[in-house]
Order: C-alpha cells, then sequence, then structure tokens
C-alpha cells in the first residue's frame, strides 16, 4: 500500500544537480503550507543507455558530503538501479530531518517503479505543490510535464535561496484568477512581497482588472505591489521587471495560449521557462 498523504508537498529527485535545491525549496514550501513532504524517485528507465549519477549530490552546511559515491558498472541491473534509488531517498530524508530546524513537519519517500511522468501524475491529484529541477533526465521535456500536471509547480534552478519578493504576472484569464484565489486562500506568501503586474494597453478595464486583483491579494492580507506595463512581448516585459526590480520568484499560469497562438508567436510560458534564472511558480491551466 502507498504511503502518499493527502496534500503533501512533492519534491521530485530526478535531477542529480539539483536535488539540494529541490530538497532546499521543497522544504521552504513545505514550512510556509503547513504541509507533509514527501520525496519522490521515479527509478531510470531501462532502456536508458547511460546511468544517472547521483554522488555527491547534497552537501551539507558544513560542506561534507551527504551522500555517499555510487557507481553503475552495468545498466542491465534493475536491482541495482533499484538500490541507487533507495539510497538516495535514505540520504534525501536523512538531509531534510538535518535542515527543517524547529518545524518538524513528516518526511517521508515514494520509490516509484515508473516513469517520471506515470510517477508525476501518480502523485498529481493528492499533492498540494510539486517541486522539481529546471533539468530533468526523462525523455519528456519539462514543458511536457508541467502540460500534464494539474496542480500547482514549482521549478527551481540549480542552486535555491529564500525569495522575500515575487513577481505575479496576472492578465484575469480564468487561470491567473484561479491562481490569485489559491494564493489568497494559502500560506504560499505570508512572508513575501508580491508585486502583481499586467502587461497589456494602458486601459481602463486593464486598470480595473489589476485594481480588483490587487485589492483581493491586500485583503488576504498579503503584503502587494501593482505595475500596469505595455510591452509587445509579454515574457521579455515581465523579465525586464523582474531584474529591474530584484525580485526573486516567478508566479504566473502554465501555458495558457492556444496551440494555434503557441504555433504562430511562441509560447510565454515556455520563454519564461527557458530565460527565468530565480524560481517559477506555475499554475495549471484551467
Amino acid at each position: 500500500m502507498s504511503n502518499l498523504q493527502a496534500d503533501s508537498v512533492i519534491a521530485c529527485l530526478d535531477s542529480p544537480e539539483h536535488i539540494q535545491s529541490v530538497l532546499d525549496a521543497s522544504m521552504w514550501a513545505a514550512k510556509l503550507l503547513r504541509a507533509p513532504l514527501g520525496l519522490l524517485h521515479a527509478m531510470p528507465n531501462t532502456h536508458r543507455k547511460t546511468a544517472v549519477d547521483y554522488s555527491g549530490c547534497l552537501i551539507a552546511k558544513e560542506d561534507s558530503h551527504l551522500l555517499n559515491k555510487f557507481t553503475l558498472e552495468e545498466q542491465d541491473s534493475n536491482g541495482k538501479m533499484r538500490d541507487q534509488g533507495r539510497l538516495l531517498l535514505k540520504q534525501a530524508e536523512h538531509y531534510c530531518q538535518q535542515q527543517q530546524g524547529r518545524y518538524q513537519h513528516t518526511v517521508y519517500t515514494l520509490p516509484r517503479h515508473a516513469t517520471l511522468a506515470e510517477s508525476l501524475a501518480y502523485v498529481d491529484d493528492v499533492a498540494q505543490l510539486i517541486v522539481i529541477g529546471h533539468t530533468v533526465t526523462c525523455k519528456n521535456s519539462l514543458s511536457q510535464l508541467i502540460r500534464a500536471i494539474r496542480c500547482p509547480t514549482l521549478v527551481t534552478p540549480t542552486s535555491f535561496n529564500t525569495p522575500k519578493t515575487a513577481l505575479f504576472a496576472f492578465d484575469n484569464s480564468p487561470t491567473c484568477q484561479a491562481l490569485l484565489d489559491w494564493l489568497c486562500q494559502s500560506t504560499f506568501l505570508r512572508l513575501i512581497t508580491v508585486h502583481i503586474v499586467l502587461v497589456g494597453k494602458l486601459s481602463e478595464a486593464n486598470k480595473e482588472d489589476l485594481r480588483a486583483a490587487y485589492a483581493k491579494l491586500r485583503q488576504a492580507g498579503i503584503s502587494a505591489k501593482k505595475a500596469l506595463l505595455e510591452g509587445r512581448d509579454v515574457s521579455a516585459t515581465l523579465l525586464y521587471y523582474q531584474q529591474q526590480h530584484g525580485l526573486e520568484l516567478l508566479l504566473t499560469g502554465a501555458f495558457g495560449e492556444s496551440r494555434l497562438r503557441e504555433l504562430l508567436h511562441g509560447s510565454d510560458t515556455q520563454k519564461m521557462l527557458c530565460a527565468s534564472k530565480t524560481p517559477y511558480l506555475l499554475y495549471p491551466t484551467l
């Protein structure tokens, strides 16, 4: 029987170079959301030609290596790959228990003998948040995985620093309204100042939409600022604003454009995924 717990933050331990940042981001999110933390590892595909080496992925604060070095001699041994996965989960669990400090949230492991896409689908309906590294090692691209996920997803770069400011890209779409409701109802942003930014014409309708969203954040007790910006390239305008104001977290809906618009103009979400250097929370398209 699975030990998957409801409303968990799920740390996806798929990419060796992102494991520590995924764990750090997941512990931070679990603390804010007062949620249990599930450590998910999908076993490598048995048809993969080269092994994924997780040795030395985690480094404790005192700079000692938390993971023992290990290698796979031959990819034809499923038992060795499973041993590698179990060791990774054991050491990741130990790392979380060492680092979580006063806030003692539940930490548990989720070994899955399936592809990463199948493993994410397994936790999707139960998880409160999925945390994943910017680079994944499975055959699916990061954007393909995010398109299929039906709960909020936090993508982290190779190092994670606790954000104190965020940019919320708002366009008054149903997905952005759902993200706004989620942010106002959860405890995720209680310690973060949010810049809610709408890129569009300086029209009264856009000003009113932005004012209403800003007021909703403030009423929920979230520190917020607002900005209405003109710009032809939405993703470039948002990323420039984020850089200019030093905002440490990005919040948007995920792939809200139609496939035809993406084909003709490209996806703003994909552009921001490629260009973002900060943690990036994406809310699933309705």
